[in-house]
């Protein structure tokens, strides 16, 4: 087996003795990873290239270049930062206005195919502005630039406290850095703080309302209440637009003038509520339990159910006076001994709902769906203006 002592083209410190095999490819690949350049040519000590792995004897030297011509080692040390391609000389960099020192080799070695590389593999390429000290200048920002010149250094991602990853991200993407991109993602990703859609608990709710005057509208705007105990509770004039109710227990709660629009109430069990003057526009209530809840406002103001999905609710023995039920999903409800009277029911979806005991004077039921409904025990007979459009 022959060994060979490899140096970086123009230098005599700093060698790597290697074992010579397979083909001049081989080499190169050895060549490249012990000397952390890009080996592409070899040459002897006199300068000749070597394209054929036949010609290299044991214990011979060679110099090893990235496609820049041989340079004689022996030369002057000022003469050798000066060739093109040199990997030991030092470079200054104007990093928007911050300077940073480090040599070409740190630049180009770690990430060969990134901006960085391309811009000082070799001298003069990219035509790069220098100030007056010398220092190349690049328009980026320096607090995002020093994390990354350290990971070409020493290969480690280190962000000092304070830094944003975002931008170190950022700019790692500007210069083509692809590795480093990829471990900031991955440490963004594992510095997020979780979303919480936990529901909120009774005890919670009930600091916020100690905490909210009597005269101030509550916002519990598209919160998550699921299957929470407010049982009992003084919830007037709160704002649940949206609020996901599922299965709370909601039983005599006082949701007087509240705003339940488009919220979901599903499953949810409300009986013995008081909701005068409620606002349940298009909320979904489906299979929830409102037995003897209180719609009718002595003042007239009247609970507005409009549109609602009301699917197998069951609703018995509940004062519903004047109550607003247009275009609302009834089906298989059970409405038995309810007070509807002069409630809108027009456009209502009825069919299979048990009315019987109620009390529908002067109720509108004008081009709704009564199919299968049961209107037996009436206390008051139903008549035809009633029901026909």
């Amino acid at each position: 087996m022959r060994r060979v002592t490899v140096f970086v083209n123009g230098t005599s410190r700093n060698g790597k003795v290697v074992a010579v095999y397979g083909t001049l490819t081989d080499l190169l690949s050895v060549a490249t990873n012990k000397l952390g350049i890009k080996a592409c040519n070899l040459y002897n000590g006199k300068g000749g290239l070597i394209d054929d792995i036949a010609l290299i004897r044991d214990d011979d030297v060679l110099y090893v270049s990235e496609g820049d011509p041989f340079f004689d080692p022996q030369n002057d040390v000022r003469a050798r930062d000066d060739r093109p391609g040199a990997h030991t000389d030092w470079l200054t960099l104007n990093i928007g206005g911050r300077l940073f020192t480090t040599t070409r080799s740190t630049l180009v070695s770690k990430e060969p195919e990134s901006m960085l590389a391309h811009m000082f593999r070799e001298k003069a390429v990219w035509g790069n502005k220098q100030d007056a000290c010398g220092a190349y200048l690049i328009d980026r920002s320096p607090e995002y630039f020093e994390p990354i010149l350290n990971y070409l250094r020493h290969g480690q991602l280190i962000i000092n406290e304070g830094i944003n990853l975002l931008g170190v991200l950022e700019e790692a993407r500007f210069f083509g850095i692809e590795q480093l991109a990829e471990q900031l993602e991955v440490a963004i990703k594992n510095n997020q703080t979780p979303e919480d859609h936990s529901p909120i608990s009774r005890k919670e709710f009930v600091r916020f309302l100690l905490a909210t005057p009597t005269k101030s509208e509550l916002r519990c705007q598209g919160l998550n209440f699921s299957g929470a105990d407010l049982s009992r509770l003084d919830l007037r004039y709160i704002n649940f637009k949206m609020a996901n109710l599922s299965r709370c227990n909601l039983t005599h709660a006082n949701l007087c003038s509240s705003n339940l629009e488009r919220a979901d109430l599903s499953g949810a069990n409300l009986d013995g509520a008081n909701l005068q003057g409620v606002k349940m526009l298009c909320s979904n209530a489906e299979g929830a339990s409102l037995k003897g809840c209180n719609f009718e406002d002595p003042s007239g103001l009247k609970a507005n159910l409009e549109g609602a999905n009301l699917k197998g609710v069951d609703m018995e023995g509940s004062q519903m006076t004047g109550i607003n039920l247009r275009v609302a999903t009834l089906k298989n409800a059970k409405l038995k001994n309810c007070n509807l009277r002069g409630a809108t029911l027009a456009g209502t979806d009825l069919e299979n709902c048990d009315l019987s005991g109620c009390d529908l004077q002067e109720a509108n039921l004008r081009g709704s769906n009564v199919k299968g409904a049961i209107f037996e025990e009436m206390l008051t007979a139903l008549h035809m203006s009633q029901s026909v459009r």
